[in-house]
C-alpha cells in the first residue's frame, strides 16, 4: 500500500484531501471535523489525545482510503 500521507500530515489536512477518513474519525469517537487543534494534530497526537491504538487508527484511515471496509 502505498503512502499516501506523511507522518506529519495534520488531521484536518488529512479529512480535506481524502474525505473518506471523517466517518472513521467519527467512528472512533474523535470530534476531529470542526474541531480547532485538527489543523495542528498529526494522527499520532489525536490517537494519544484520544487514548486510541494509533496503529489501528492509521490502519483504519489507510483502508478508507483505499477504498476498503476497515471493519
Amino acid at each position: 500500500m502505498k503512502r499516501k500521507f506523511g507522518d506529519d500530515a495534520t488531521m484536518d489536512e488529512f479529512m480535506r484531501k481524502a474525505p473518506a477518513a471523517i466517518r472513521i474519525v467519527l467512528q472512533h469517537g474523535m470530534l476531529c471535523v470542526g474541531c480547532p487543534i485538527a489543523s495542528f494534530h498529526t494522527i499520532s497526537d489525536a490517537a494519544r489525545e484520544h487514548d486510541l491504538n494509533e496503529e489501528e487508527l492509521r490502519c483504519d484511515l489507510l483502508a478508507a482510503l483505499d477504498g476498503g471496509d476497515p471493519d
